[in-house]
């Protein structure tokens, strides 16, 4: 579904990804892991065409992302944003609905409403919920608030950046159950960035390891633990010695 090769992208002196190849087969779960500033947002907003490699080729379903026609290419993404990131000045369903109610996409206001309220339902909150204001709700409720946005006009890939960022231990264990009972129900494409090794362990099919700009290592998630690579094995221990500098 997704497949990188040789991706490139600098800013000024900075190389940030420096010959990424990755391959993202259909209906799978891929988790990429990788310390902060390593370049894991970049590499999604490469994908999403937000920016634009300096070399290399990223294809969406044998098609290159950079002559995909916007709105359409767009229109099968669904994305749950790091913080949620929802709109304060719009009541929840509005928030959930905003792709229904715009756009090639657009679906009469009172059908866009009980779509909004179906799929709060399905990431466990009730329909009362649906006439709060975001800043009413707990980060535990805007992060699902969040993942009903991303499912709302059922995607066929769904992108989650950093999705427990914020949320207590058994809040993060419930967003993961859902975000891989979505996914599984979905039959969706899926890629996490992420740090958060709990995270990894539930919604992960396979795992790749992005560290100075290249993936080092990428490799089903049963494996990870008995990776002989130096990299995954101090990142996922979290030592403070091996090949990965900490900023001190």
């Amino acid at each position: 579904m997704i497949e990188l090769n040789d991706v490139h992208k600098h800013f000024g002196p900075k190389t940030v990804l420096h010959g990424v190849n990755l391959t993202i087969p259909k209906g799978e779960s891929m988790v990429v892991i990788g310390g902060s500033g390593t370049g894991k947002s970049v590499l999604l907003k490469c994908i999403l065409g937000l920016m634009t490699p300096d070399a290399g080729t990223i294809l969406l379903d044998g098609q290159d992302v950079a002559r995909a026609e916007r709105d359409a290419f767009l229109a099968r993404f669904g994305m749950l944003f790091q913080g949620a990131a929802l709109f304060d000045s719009l009541p929840v369903w509005q928030n959930v609905a905003f792709r229904l109610l715009r756009g090639s996409l657009a679906r009469p206001k009172l059908e866009a409403r009980e779509i909004a309220i179906e799929k709060l339902r399905r990431v466990g909150l009730k329909p009362d919920v649906a006439d709060l204001y975001p800043a009413e709700l707990s980060g535990g409720m805007q992060k699902r608030v969040g993942l009903a946005r991303a499912i709302a006009a059922e995607p066929e890939i769904i992108f989650f950046d950093e999705p427990t960022t914020g949320l207590d231990p058994i809040m993060a264990g419930v967003i993961n159950e859902l975000i891989r009972e979505i996914v599984v129900e979905m039959g969706a494409t899926a890629m996490t960035i992420t740090h958060d090794m709990s995270s990894v362990r539930a919604i992960a099919d396979k795992v790749a390891m992005l560290h100075d700009g290249i993936i080092q290592w990428t490799g089903p998630v049963a494996e990870m633990d008995a990776s002989p690579d130096p990299y995954v094995d101090q990142f996922i221990h979290g030592r403070a010695e091996g090949p990965i500098e900490a900023v001190r």
